[in-house]
């Protein structure tokens, strides 16, 4: 099984995106509910500087202390974004905006100075090529293993490892980092392992997938299963599965069309987010619409309800209790007062009696509640089933 995996290209292309999606996900959504998802933005292109300088100690473009030279740049970014917010003198999004280009742009000089004879750009580092990751393996208990996927293998471990310890910590921090912090649970360190780690795995991922890649799947997968769930630990297993499935979509399509596999990788965690937007039981679009919708067939039968209740008992209940005058009173159209009175008629509001409305006891209920909503009893145990 082991020896069939590793001869093929197409399953470790995959397996190696579904890592990156996984990894970065799981982090990801701690980063995103602290609104700090911009942050991984910061992190992602300041670790050029980084590798870099890592590379003019040692002379190596990869290894472990190439990549805990990167995680330090990415950490780095975020300390001098937060020194410079709590300066006062620019916001948050300012800082970043201020911070990470300038560091961006010390890797980039550093590199046209001294490394233009050296494989390292800063394209190789945004862009990547998941494709290719076949090419570079290790041998690995008498198989090739490529490199890539084993440092995100190893960074998804640390992650779910992290994610498991501390997940009640992490949960605290993300929704009350003041009562974390009174209870001794120290958020702002919780803080910082969770953007080293955040480092870390943007530092693996750069050579497989890219920052690109990357960004699209620390952001967009948590933002979408946020639209779905309200439950932490449901957040983070569908950010998982949406990341793990435009992997494995992405790959297929981009295959079939003949397109950059990590540019149809992040068009597929892209469209997970417009579903998610669309069709989100609680915040998606679909769902909005049809809480207005019944809100206003609510309001409107209300409405009939009190009409009908002001003029039941008086002389004019004959000819205000029909359809022409809720056309005359309420300006309804007479499409509109028929789809009310059928909505009143369902909900067992009103009855018709030849051409004349009446109210049910359910909806003389309901009118009590609007106009007498001090009265107890059974009208009002009536009222709220029917609101209800």
């Amino acid at each position: 099984m082991l020896t069939w995996f590793f001869n093929d290209v197409a399953a470790m292309i995959v397996a190696t995106g579904a890592l990156v999606g996984a990894g970065s996900a799981l982090l990801g959504v701690f980063l995103v509910l602290r609104g700090a998802g911009m942050l991984t933005h910061a992190i992602s292109h300041s670790i050029l500087l980084g590798i870099v300088i890592a590379w003019m100690l040692s002379g190596q473009t990869s290894g472990p202390f190439v990549l805990a030279a990167a995680a330090l740049a990415g950490l780095l970014s975020v300390v001098m974004t937060e020194a410079l917010a709590r300066s006062n003198l620019v916001r948050m999004d300012a800082a970043i905006g201020l911070v990470f280009p300038a560091l961006f742009a010390l890797g980039v000089l550093l590199i046209s100075l001294n490394a233009r004879n050296v494989h390292l750009d800063e394209h190789a580092v945004l862009l990547g090529e998941i494709g290719f990751v076949w090419l570079d393996t290790v041998q690995l208990g008498g198989h090739g293993v490529p490199r890539a996927m084993l440092a995100v293998g190893t960074l998804t471990l640390l992650n779910l490892l992290f994610v498991t310890l501390f997940y009640k910590e992490l949960k605290l921090a993300s929704f009350d980092a003041a009562l974390a912090h009174a209870l001794g649970f120290a958020p702002g360190i919780l803080f910082y392992a969770l953007l080293g780690l955040t480092s870390a795995t943007a530092v693996a991922s750069f050579d497989a997938v890219g920052v690109v890649l990357f960004l699209a799947f620390v952001i967009v997968p948590p933002s979408a299963a946020l639209l779905l769930t309200d439950r932490l630990w449901l957040v983070i297993l569908l950010s998982v599965l949406m990341a793990v499935g435009s992997s494995l979509a992405g790959y297929l399509l981009a295959v079939r069309w003949n397109v950059s596999i990590g540019g149809m990788m992040a068009l597929m965690t892209g469209l997970c987010l417009v579903a998610a937007l669309l069709a989100g039981p609680r915040h998606g679009v679909i769902a909005r619409q049809l809480r207005q919708r019944g809100q206003r067939a609510e309001n409107d039968a209300r409405s009939l309800v009190a009409h009908l209740y002001n003029h039941e008992a008086g002389p004019e209940a004959a000819e205000e209790n029909t359809v022409r005058a809720l056309h005359d009173h309420l300006l309804w159209s007479e499409a509109q007062a028929r789809r009310v009175i059928l909505h009143g008629l369902d909900r067992g509001l009103v009855e018709r009696r030849g051409e004349a409305l009446h109210l049910t006891p359910k909806g003389r209920a309901v009118a009590f509640q609007i106009f007498e909503p001090w009265r107890r009893g059974d009208e009002a145990e009536a009222a709220q089933e029917i609101r209800g």
